[in-house]
């Protein structure tokens, strides 16, 4: 029954990783959705104001065109098993760091990246994801467990 429940929780949330992979791109086309034309777009989340870019059509352009990447790298770096998944904490705050300053929108230059800035936020951005990490990592090593002895059962092997 408990083995039962761990499988259950795996296909969740591995259904949710492939939603959110899937539907990731098409957040990039959510910008032409909005009219040209307002400075203030309301959704049920709240109301979302052009600020600094004037138009909220632009503002959601270079929101998702941070946010987007940001999600699919981390993704990628909470779902990896390989030792070079380290090197994906570079892109990643880079892309925070630019996130947030389309957020703050009295930023001037918005692609403009201090390497100098990035490291304090992914300093703390490692230690978030390494926490996630450890915990999606059962899940990571109990299907390739799971794949190894399936394989292993398929073809028996002849003891002398």
């Amino acid at each position: 029954m408990k083995g039962k429940g761990n499988r259950k929780t795996s296909l969740w949330i591995g259904s949710l990783i492939i939603l959110l992979i899937i539907s990731a791109p098409y957040l990039l086309y959510f910008h032409k959705n909005i009219n040209p034309e307002l400075e203030n777009f309301e959704t049920f989340l709240g109301v979302i104001k052009g600020g600094y870019y004037t138009k909220a059509q632009m503002y959601v352009y270079f929101f998702f065109s941070k946010f987007v990447p940001l999600l699919l790298f981390t993704i990628w770096f909470l779902t990896n098993k390989h030792w070079w998944v380290h090197a994906l904490i570079i892109p990643i705050s880079v892309y925070l760091f630019q996130l947030i300053s389309v957020i703050n929108d009295s930023e001037k230059y918005v692609d403009e990246v201090d390497f100098i800035y990035t490291v304090p936020i992914a300093a703390i951005i490692l230690v978030i994801l390494y926490f996630i990490r450890s915990k999606l990592a059962i899940y990571i090593g109990a299907v390739d467990l799971k794949r190894e002895m399936d394989e292993n059962m398929k073809t028996p092997k002849k003891i002398d």
